[in-house]
């Protein structure tokens, strides 16, 4: 496995991957320039091998790519791995193709999986600096994959490829007992006994739309007692922040930052926002819905291919505040409709349950090793 040790996205995917495939006996090796946040070492068929890229002042960019396909080439050879599964295209198919070759000249042959997973294809990669090399890469994966059919269309849209994308979506380890631990006594550190809560989990980027996020609180607010979580750090935070401010609603919104209390939160949230721009699949939502809470979210990207009309929640055109404003009220006016939408998002979200994603790439992999014999 190849990611980026990120705290969010391709990153924690990749990781949650890896601890399933070992949990069912694969021998699973993570290589990257710092041990993935959510990685495990305790089960004993988890490896981690840091990439170390040396600093010469010759280099103004440190050449992370020549260290990595050298360190896959050594760990291939030493640990015989069978199959080369890089997640988010750059740098990794990159390196992963220049490793095939130099394992080739000596007879080894390392099947590659390069999975898609977003800004990878729609922002960065379609960059006109980058465009050839990740089109070059993506067609001499010997599998790609993407994690949503929005994500497959626009990767054709943009790039000329010769390759097959076969769709895994994101998945979620799902707990049958998710709600059967709350306690009311930390639910009020959160809010009022007579208040809603509702969630926002992001990296408050400009392409989720922050400031509709408060908006629609604000709204909400006016009509039903409710405090709002905001759960993350980046560079619209401040924006955010201000808009409370002007709004007068600073004292109904916290602020957590980057926080490992998350499943906490959600636990006890009500109602979640995901007004994006756009998303490449929509994962914060399905780990929402994994906790019973339902999604008033945009229609943008591989979102509606996660949050059900009607039955998961709502979606509403982007920048369309009054309308999730008045969706989300819809949910929270009265117990039972929150019920009715609490229960039915959960259901949606079993439909991705690794247990049921994990056999879609244990079949590729199947696919990958056949190519060697």
């Amino acid at each position: 496995m190849v990611c980026y040790p990120t705290f969010g996205g391709s990153g924690v995917v990749a990781t949650e991957l890896g601890l399933e495939l070992a949990k069912k006996g694969h021998e699973i090796h993570f290589i990257t320039y710092k041990q993935p946040v959510r990685l495990s070492l305790l089960n004993p068929n988890i490896y981690f091998h840091e990439v170390n890229v040396p600093n010469y002042p010759l280099f103004h960019y440190q050449p992370y790519e020549l260290a990595l396909s050298s360190k896959l080439v050594d760990m291939v050879k030493l640990y015989k791995i069978d199959v080369l599964h890089v997640h988010y295209a750059i740098p990794h198919a990159y390196a992963g193709y220049m490793a095939k070759q130099m394992l080739a000249e000596e007879g080894i042959s390392l099947p590659m999986i390069t999975t898609l997973h977003g800004t990878d294809i729609t922002l960065v990669g379609n960059h006109p600096f980058y465009k050839s090399a990740v089109t070059f890469s993506i067609n001499k994966s010997d599998f790609v994959t993407s994690v949503s059919d929005s994500l497959k269309e626009d990767t054709y849209r943009l790039f000329d490829l010769n390759k097959e994308i076969h769709v895994i979506p994101n998945f979620i380890e799902i707990n049958e007992n998710s709600d059967l631990e709350k306690s009311i006594c930390q639910r009020s550190v959160l809010a009022g006994s007579n208040e809603r809560i509702i969630t926002h989990i992001s990296n408050f980027r400009k392409v989720k739309n922050i400031p509709d996020v408060v908006k629609v609180f604000y709204n909400v607010q006016k009509e039903i007692p409710s405090k709002l979580m905001m759960v993350g750090e980046g560079p619209e935070k401040a924006i955010a922040e201000k808009l409370c401010e002007d709004l007068g609603i600073s004292d109904k919104v916290i602020f957590f930052g980057n926080s490992n209390d998350i499943n906490q939160i959600l636990k006890y949230s009500d109602l979640f926002l995901l007004p994006s721009e756009t998303e490449s699949f929509g994962l914060a939502a399905l780990e929402a819905m994994a906790f019973n809470v339902p999604v008033i979210s945009s229609n943008s990207g591989g979102i509606p291919e996660v949050n059900e009309e009607g039955i998961s929640g709502f979606l509403s055109d982007v920048g369309d505040v009054e309308n999730m404003s008045k969706n989300a009220i819809t949910i929270l006016k009265s117990d039972e409709t929150l019920a009715q939408f609490k229960k039915s998002a959960f259901e949606v979200a079993k439909k991705f349950d690794i247990k049921n994603i994990l056999p879609l790439y244990e079949d590729l992999y199947n696919q990958a090793i056949n190519l060697k014999s």
